[in-house]
């Protein structure tokens, strides 16, 4: 079977018909739907609770680099399983250049841990 350009034309056929229909139904329901604005539609809901003081407390740094670094390394651990899941045909090349990975993903860990980004205090 020969591989040619021709046989993406539908899948680009399918990403316009989807690009289009989105495109049409966002212009649509500004066409359509309601636009009565009032301050009370305007206002913030929480469960019926009054709100008070800003909703924009800003966050600690902290919170945004332990989750950046979790998935960092959480990302890296899905590396692991197409290697355990060919281990035996990929030898022991295979197993010093995961070796080589699991080193420098160490590395990496300790720097951060010598740093103290996960530290809390």
């Amino acid at each position: 079977m020969e591989s040619t350009n021709i046989n993406y034309i539908p899948i680009l056929m399918q990403f316009i018909f989807a690009a289009g229909f989105v495109g049409i139904t966002i212009f649509a329901s500004s066409l359509i739907g309601p636009s009565r604005k009032s301050k009370i539609k305007d206002a913030n809901f929480e469960c019926g609770i009054k709100q008070y003081g800003n909703a924009r407390i800003p966050f600690s740094v902290k919170y945004f680099l332990v989750a950046i670094l979790f998935v960092l390394f959480d990302v890296e651990v899905i590396f692991l399983y197409p290697w355990a899941a060919n281990f035996r045909d990929l030898g022991m090349d295979g197993l010093i250049k995961m070796l080589l990975f699991m080193g420098l993903l160490l590395v990496g860990f300790f720097y951060i841990m010598k740093k103290g980004a996960l530290e809390w205090e």
